[in-house]
């Protein structure tokens, strides 16, 4: 396996973009419409792909929902922390229009941790590795 790539599937994509890229920083790149494409007829103005590139091997895909595709509530996506820094800047960026459904503390397991659910209904694992 090479790599593994989160493909995010959110409303109102365009936003979300422009809301990851504050909070991750990054770039976006390879924006790409529903516009003029036979196969999403009707979905004229949706972004069918989107790539956020955080930094060389990090990268988000987004991706507009369409019709009534139902959430994967099952997934948290951990993101991995260099600094105390960098995770309590993510968790209050993220915390904020969002909903905290793990305060980020200190753990047993020798880390900065916390859960996040962001106002895109996106749910963020934190972690920072103190050893």
């Amino acid at each position: 396996m090479k790599n593994i790539i989160p493909e995010i599937h959110v409303e109102n994509c365009k936003e979300a973009i422009e809301y990851y890229k504050d909070i991750f920083g990054g770039e976006a790149r390879n924006v790409q419409l529903a516009d003029g494409m036979e196969m999403f007829k009707g979905y004229e103005g949706k972004i069918i792909h989107a790539e956020i590139h955080i930094n060389k091997s990090c990268i988000i895909y987004l991706v507009d929902k369409f019709d009534d595709e139902t959430e994967a509530s099952n997934i948290n996506l951990v993101l991995e922390m260099d600094s105390e820094d960098e995770i309590r800047r993510l968790y209050n960026s993220l915390s904020q229009d969002g909903t905290v459904k793990f305060e980020l503390q200190k753990t047993f397991w020798g880390a900065y941790h916390a859960i996040v659910t962001d106002k895109f209904g996106i749910t963020w694992a934190l972690n920072y590795n103190l050893r």
